[in-house]
């Protein structure tokens, strides 16, 4: 009988395999990650030289060094916060965000109302 550890690791695997992140996960991360992840949710997408002028941009006690900033990126791509493509200075960087679930409120309005057409009698 699964238990609530068997339970939170199941989700926790699950997790992992989507890939993406949400706003909470954000919390969890090392300072140096969560700078860079707040500059990529700005930009969505960015490449390498435009992140290199952001970080140039931000107080001294904010800046990372190119070499930080080279393993933070390394980091959050293999952890799929962002997704890489090209390689070295020419990568662009994308934020791998998770699909959201759809709305389910839009189909059952459509239901009810397809509902109480079928149940009002015809004016003839």
């Amino acid at each position: 009988m699964p238990g609530v550890f068997d339970r939170l690791n199941k989700e926790i695997q699950d997790k992992q395999q989507e890939g993406g992140i949400t706003p909470l996960d954000l919390v969890g991360l090392p300072p140096a990650l969560r700078k860079i992840m707040r500059v990529m949710l700005r930009e969505l997408q960015a490449g390498y030289p435009r992140l290199c002028e952001i970080i140039d941009g931000m107080s001294e006690a904010d800046r990372l060094s190119r070499e930080d900033l080279q393993s933070a990126l390394a980091s959050l791509t293999e952890q799929y916060w962002l997704i890489r493509i090209g390689e070295g200075e020419k990568a662009i960087y994308k934020v791998n965000l998770r699909r959201r679930e759809g709305s389910k409120l839009v189909a059952g309005i459509w239901s009810a109302l397809d509902l109480k057409l079928k149940d009002k009698p015809k004016d003839e």
